[in-house]
């Protein structure tokens, strides 16, 4: 049977007024020029319609997160990296948040996992004045930007949960702007701040919890730049319970007297996706390094790559881990290839082969220009069996017996002596690791802040 078919809603006025319309124009104006308006132009460049009826949270967070220019460090599509609502699935499957929606604390732990800083609020962790002060907060800069998740009934709105971005305040009318992500429906309106934080104040069914608010900033460092929280391979999961659950019971329940005895325990039990998720590494990141026109800031991204890159091989830990690889036969069928890459001097040439033969399938195509020329790897399965190791905390591996070796273990994953680019870059896939773990134990609704 077909459904019927609609084309948009209209807005209720009062208690919403139309952006576009001559009063939304005054109150932008009014507001505009108090200074409250100032969050306004970065999110309007980067305004989006939701995808699919339920892809509101997906939408809202991927509109904030590119309007604070945070890099995903992955593609989206041909070269280009972008946040789109097709890459926030770490915390839920797209087939699911298709089918029921999102809730709050799946949006929060998305953000979190994305690499931004994040503060959460449920409206009984809050009051109206503290939420009024963080509104004025986010609409007197660029640097942060506020989702809003509330019931659209008491905006005499059809439909039942929403998220969307403010995107302004009117202090005079105590008006907050809310930029509708469901464009197709609602058009960007002004709605009382009191009646907002009425209809945040409401109860998801879904969670039998409150609704509520979340500000979004960038963070200190861009999050990771070679090993990043896959959201398109479900082998993250399987993988994060094993490191998070497993290994300890493994390190603790077997005789292990030698460092390459433990790491061979740990190895050996890996889940057997494990190969496929460095082989989705390790491609994602060979071709968005290495087959378009390089900027400037992109050639110093990649410089910091080669430099981590490095810094992962030179520690004694992957020498360990190394030697073990290579004595069981381990290949992952993805080696570490070097192209050729012009950090100095005139315009990179996207496309044109070098005389050098690098065309097979698994290699990446050669770049030819002028100026100096600096040889970079893509990282592969030693590497990065040696950063998720670094990124497991130190009490997992507390059921070693042997003390000695317990103390030599803990020196080897020891985060002080880690050059501080390591060291971030460690800690931010510490972060991803835990946010996973807490949305398979299905705390994400009850720990909002971030991972310590």
């Amino acid at each position: 049977m077909s459904m019927v078919s609609l084309y948009r809603r209209s807005l209720t006025s009062p208690p919403v007024i139309d952006f576009a319309s001559l009063e939304g124009k005054q109150i932008f104006n009014e507001a505009l020029q108090k200074g409250t308006m100032e969050g306004f132009f970065r999110l309007i460049s980067y305004f989006q319609t939701q995808s699919e009826p339920a892809f509101c949270g997906l939408a809202s967070l991927s509109m904030v997160l590119n309007a604070l220019s945070i890099d995903p460090g992955r593609k989206w599509k041909g070269p280009w990296r972008w946040f789109d609502e097709s890459m926030l699935e770490c915390c839920e499957p797209l087939e699911i948040v298709k089918d029921k929606g999102i809730s709050f604390g799946k949006v929060v732990c998305l953000a979190h996992s994305s690499g931004a800083k994040v503060e959460a609020f449920r409206t009984n962790q809050s009051t109206i004045d503290d939420f009024r002060k963080l509104v004025v907060k986010c609409s007197t800069s660029d640097n942060c930007h506020m989702i809003s998740t509330y019931h659209r009934e008491l905006l005499k709105q059809t439909g039942t949960g929403h998220f969307s971005p403010i995107g302004g305040y009117n202090a005079e009318r105590d008006m907050a702007l809310i930029l509708d992500v469901a464009r197709f429906k609602y058009p960007p309106h002004w709605v009382p701040l009191k009646l907002l934080w009425d209809a945040m104040d409401s109860i998801d069914q879904s969670t039998g919890r409150r609704r509520g608010f979340m500000l979004i900033s960038r963070p200190h460092r861009e999050p990771g730049l070679l090993y990043t929280l896959s959201c398109k391979d479900e082998s993250w999961i399987s993988i994060a319970k094993y490191l998070k659950e497993d290994v300890t019971r493994l390190v603790s329940s077997q005789h292990v007297d030698t460092i390459e005895r433990i790491l061979y325990v740990v190895f050996k039990s890996l889940p057997a996706d494990f190969n496929q998720f460095i082989r989705w590494m390790v491609e994602v990141r060979r071709v968005e390094d290495f087959n378009q026109n390089l900027s400037s800031e992109e050639k110093s991204r990649l410089d910091l790559k080669q430099e981590l890159l490095k810094q992962v091989q030179e520690t004694k830990l992957f020498k360990h881990v190394d030697k073990l690889l290579s004595s069981v036969g381990y290949e992952d069928n993805l080696p570490y290839v070097s192209v050729k890459v012009y950090s100095q001097g005139g315009e990179i040439l996207s496309g044109n082969e070098s005389d050098e033969s690098c065309c097979e399938e698994t290699c990446v195509k050669c770049i030819k220009g002028l100026g100096e020329e600096k040889m970079t790897a893509c990282p592969s399965g030693n590497d990065v069996f040696t950063a998720l190791l670094l990124a497991l905390p130190s009490q997992t591996w507390s059921g070693i017996k042997d003390q000695s070796l317990l103390q030599e273990m803990k020196q080897l994953i020891s985060m002080v002596n880690l050059p501080t680019l390591l060291q971030q870059e460690v800690l931010h896939l510490r972060r991803q690791l835990e946010l996973l773990q807490r949305c398979q134990e299905n705390k994400e609704e009850e720990e909002l802040s971030a991972p310590a």
